[in-house]
């Protein structure tokens, strides 16, 4: 090869080479479709949109805190946004009456009583059970697991009259023990896919170093894994009394009638006293707002836990 033909091909070569950095300057510089999009995703009407859709979704919290502060001739009249208009409408009378109405008060405490039972044993025997899954080896392991994911799609309502004959076998029929145990049950294989999950994400060496150090199995999952799994566990906490305090359906079936929880409670007075607006305004705001606050509290937590435990 002589001397020119290797400067050709080497200038060729670097003219190539100019070329191709040149078309990928310009592909760097022209941002893609995705880029774009999530540009303006971050700008001011996407997030004018976003409360807009948050104010939405919590107008008809407002607008029953405001019929409850509203007496019922004035709620029999007119619309509940009038308050903005006449803001001396509003009075506590109606939280008067409820405090001196015994059974809505004492329902309240009955949805406690059936509330936090039933998650602390999803929590704890979740929690349990997906460290076993995740990290035991035991005959069977994977079978029943897909049994328990299997649970997952088992609808409440299949249950009612089989679980309904049971408890009134062993006396269990209409009470609060029936209701957190039914609670209890149909929450577990949840809590198991769930934790389980995310558990089986906590890096391997991490145990076996703890294991190294003498650690046993109840050491290892009090002292490490617990302490790892605090976003999943609380959001399996808020999720399931999310789901229990707000539940009628079973407790509409397995309580207690003379002392049933607060859905079922309001769910009576509209059916005896269809006009009883000035309790049933601020008993539905005080079993709603419950919730509220939890969720609020500890959104973060939530959405942080399911995300981590639903996808590995």
């Amino acid at each position: 090869m002589t001397a020119v033909e290797g400067v050709g091909r080497a200038g060729g070569g670097g003219s190539s080479s100019r070329g191709s950095g040149a078309r990928g300057a310009v592909g760097r510089a022209r941002p893609s479709v995705v880029s774009r999009l999530a540009a303006r995703a971050g700008g001011g009407a996407v997030r004018v949109f976003l409360v807009l859709v948050a104010l939405f979704w919590l107008m008809p919290s407002v607008g029953l805190l405001l019929s409850s502060l509203r007496s019922p001739q004035r709620i029999g009249e007119s619309g509940w946004w009038r308050v903005f208009a006449e803001p001396a409408q509003i009075t506590f009378d109606n939280y008067g009456r409820l405090l001196s109405n015994g059974k809505v008060m004492g329902s309240l405490l009955t949805t406690a009583e059936i509330t936090v039972p039933a998650t602390v044993l999803v929590v704890v025997i979740g929690a349990l059970a997906g460290y076993a899954f995740a990290w035991m080896d035991f005959p069977g392991r994977d079978g029943w697991f897909l049994v328990v994911v299997g649970l997952l799609v088992v609808p409440v309502q299949v249950a009612l009259i089989p679980v309904a004959k049971l408890f009134g076998v062993v006396g269990l029929f209409e009470t609060t023990a029936g209701v957190v145990l039914f609670h209890t049950a149909f929450g577990l294989p949840f809590a198991v896919f769930l934790l389980r999950n995310f558990f089986a994400e906590i890096p391997r060496e991490l145990l076996e170093a703890a294991r190294l150090d003498g650690a046993g199995e109840l050491r290892l999952f009090t002292r490490v894994v617990l302490p790892l799994g605090g976003p999943a566990i609380a959001s399996l906490g808020i999720f399931q009394f999310l789901w229990v305090w707000n539940d009628m359906l079973v407790a509409l079936i397995f309580a207690d009638s003379g002392r049933p929880p607060i859905t079922v409670a309001l769910q009576q007075e509209v059916r005896q006293f269809g006009n009883n607006i000035d309790v049933l305004a601020p008993g539905a705001f005080l079993s709603m707002v419950v919730p509220l606050i939890v969720f609020f509290a500890f959104q973060r937590q939530f959405v942080s836990g399911v995300m981590a435990g639903a996808v590995k």
